[in-house]
């Protein structure tokens, strides 16, 4: 479906769903192509291929909310779809923080370019498509002969899409993304045991792609790394996190908290926290929707919300909270967004390898296993796999630990960030640093 079709189709949808009895609509008209292809143990594992064009309407009915998706784009299919979601919609309670968002708080300019579409997605071929995943394979399995399996992945989108709403917004967009994943398992003879370990990346440009041989290679790596692993003693060691390992999971513990629909529910340790020091001073957190080529970037979010360039956690104290039109509605808050972009931190000066020399007894962290925390106490257990230091220096592998704790006094433990953001995730970790964390092991 071009680009035209999708709007026309969209601005006739939302004329439909006001003829039928809706006091507001939104419909969003998508078409996404994607490809995949998967490689185990040098063997092509799989491949698919799908394209899917899809409709979904919001609907806003006399202070009431409903929404619904359909792939059927047919007009005569669409106005029946249409007209029951209205009716059906009218059974629901009322909801006066039901609504549109002001159009006050829509994008002004469209004009931007964000660099977030590849026109080369085109000329990516299958055989293209193929040779990465097979090489990434090739490249891990060649690497030592301890390999008991190997997979490895490579995948693409194009997506592209026009959103519409009655009070006056109407955006489009289109997007590519690429990403590759490589995951092996070795033999440790020591423990009787089989040890992985997995290294990936994506970016909107298909030619900033790290090679698949890095990919494949560092993806084996890690995974020799981990023989031998075992538990150590407990206690309270200095604590570096990777940065490809930081991420959306382990920023979690501040995320959810700081999004409205935690606070209007009374589920946030954050509540009341704006203007307050909730972190380390070295800590700086900025979400920019506007960063070219960026995993997260976007002129506007899923309710046409300008995007707009906020310190999130500046220097430790929280500035802004994540708030979403309803939610906000309810709190009596100036929308923000409901939703993270791109993830921007204020880095250091040192590398991981300098962290690691400042570090007389203490543990990496390559990965997370389980694990959550609670948004509304702030308190957190996640179990860990990685690397015990002593003297500056790597000694030996360790796996089964916990780190436990509360958000509040972690954050306020960060000592020193790296100068090694990851720049292929939406979230551009550096490696931090937090002194004393409390771990269990033996």
């Amino acid at each position: 479906m071009t680009d035209k079709k999708q709007l026309d189709l969209a601005q006739w949808a939302v004329e439909y769903a006001q003829r039928s009895g809706a006091d507001q609509s939104s419909v969003f008209v998508s078409n996404r192509k994607e490809n995949n292809v998967q490689f185990r143990d040098q063997k092509l594992e799989k491949l698919q291929q799908s394209t899917a064009n899809s409709l979904s309407l919001q609907l806003y009915v006399q202070n009431r909310y409903s929404s619904h998706s359909t792939n059927d784009l047919k007009t005569e299919s669409l106005k029946k779809f249409i007209a029951q979601a209205v009716a059906v919609t009218r059974y629901l309670p009322q909801d006066k923080y039901r609504s549109l968002p002001d159009p006050k708080y829509y994008p002004k300019k469209f004009d931007i370019d964000l660099k977030v579409y590849d026109p080369y997605y085109e000329k990516v071929t299958f055989s293209d498509r193929k040779r990465i995943a097979s090489q990434i394979e090739s490249s891990a399995r060649s690497q030592s002969d301890k390999i008991i399996s190997v997979t490895s992945d490579y995948s693409d989108v194009c997506f592209h899409g026009v959103r519409v709403h009655s009070n006056g917004f109407t955006g489009q967009w289109k997007q590519t993304r690429f990403s590759a994943y490589g995951e092996t398992t070795v033999k440790d003879d020591k423990n009787g045991s089989r040890p992985n370990a997995w290294h990936w990346a994506s970016s909107r440009f298909y030619k900033d792609m790290p090679t698949s041989q890095f990919i494949g290679k560092e993806t084996t790596r890690r995974a020799l790394q981990k023989i031998g692993q075992t538990k150590i003693q407990s206690g309270r060691y200095n604590m570096i996190v990777e940065n490809r390992s930081v991420g959306r999971r382990f920023l979690s513990m501040l995320a959810r908290p700081m999004g409205a629909r935690a606070l209007q529910q009374k589920s946030s340790f954050l509540d009341g926290m704006v203007g307050k020091k909730i972190a380390s001073e070295k800590f700086t957190m900025i979400d920019n929707p506007l960063l070219e080529k960026g995993i997260g970037s976007r002129l506007f979010d899923s309710e046409g919300i300008a995007a707009k360039k906020r310190p999130m956690i500046e220097k430790g104290v929280l500035r802004h909270y994540y708030v979403d039109n309803y939610y906000g509605r309810k709190l009596g808050l100036e929308p923000t967004s409901g939703s993270q972009s791109n993830l921007v931190f204020e880095s250091g000066s040192k590398s991981l390898e300098q962290l690691l020399k400042y570090m007389d007894k203490g543990i990496l962290v390559t990965s997370f296993i389980g694990g959550n925390s609670n948004p509304t106490t702030g308190d957190f257990s996640f179990g860990i796999t990685g690397q015990l230091v002593e003297n500056g220096q790597i000694v030996k592998p360790v796996n089964q630990m916990n780190i436990s704790g509360n958000a509040k006094e972690l954050w306020d433990r960060l000592g020193e960030l790296g100068n090694d953001p990851y720049i292929y995730s939406s979230a551009r970790t550096p490696s931090m640093l937090f002194e004393e964390v409390s771990f269990s092991g033996l």
